[in-house]
């Protein structure tokens, strides 16, 4: 497993990006109501990012990997880190999740979504290998004490009021993934609107979308000129 885990991390930067294209494969339906499947998924897809962003913001953990193979600095146990060991692949799967139940898509959640927990859990192992030879005794404690997937959220609260939240590292951190997903949201709207054409009319909202377009892009843009002029600090 740990092998896989390190194969699927040496690919992810191609393999995760498959998964956003898959939600838009013709597929029987899950809810009668497609309404009803945006609300949820995207309820839920928003829930993941604002895990991802407070983790982000209150302590940033460089674990992104050298060489596209796993790595970490330090043994990062503050912020959410203290109530979960993966907040951030926590965050991730609940987006790609929701996006699968807003996509409405039987084939996507009965199949893509099980390969896409497989290849996080498989990740997850393969880090956890490496912190634990790198760290030893003291990861092994942390590991006791804070849950793989589960938020903790006894004393929550009291860790977010302890730090400092860091709004440019998140802007800079995580505006890529952000963008990604919330075009990829745009684009399952758009996508429910052309297959229900007689529940909704793309036409006469066709300005709506592109706007919605228009102005993530904007945004994208804008955050990348601050980027590039050094505005969006780490510290």
């Amino acid at each position: 497993m740990i092998k896989i885990g390190n194969i699927v991390y040496h690919n992810r930067n191609w393999l995760f990006p498959v998964f956003y294209l898959l939600l838009f494969i013709p597929s029987p339906e899950v809810f009668a109501n497609p309404v009803l499947a945006m609300v949820i998924g995207f309820a839920v897809t928003i829930f993941g990012q604002v895990i991802r962003i407070g983790t982000i913001g209150l302590r940033y953990i460089i674990r992104g990997g050298k060489n596209r193979r796993v790595y970490a600095e330090d043994l990062v146990t503050d912020g959410i880190f203290a109530h979960c060991r993966n907040p951030l692949y926590v965050g991730n799967i609940l987006i790609l999740v929701g996006l699968g139940i807003a996509s409405n898509s039987i084939l996507f959640m009965a199949f893509c979504t099980p390969v896409f927990l497989f290849f996080w859990y498989v990740i997850v192992l393969a880090e956890e290998n490496f912190l634990r030879n790198k760290f030893g005794s003291p990861y092994d404690q942390y590991c006791q004490t804070v849950s793989r997937w589960l938020i903790n959220p006894v004393g929550l609260g009291k860790t977010i009021k302890s730090m400092q939240f860091n709004w440019g590292r998140v802007l800079r951190r995580e505006h890529n993934s952000a963008f990604y997903w919330m075009m990829g949201a745009i684009g399952l709207v758009l996508k429910h609107f052309l297959v229900h054409d007689e529940q909704f009319n793309v036409n006469t909202n066709r300005i709506y979308f592109i706007l919605a377009f228009a102005l993530l892009i904007g945004l994208f843009v804008y955050v990348r000129v601050l980027k590039s002029k050094g505005k969006l600090s780490d510290d």
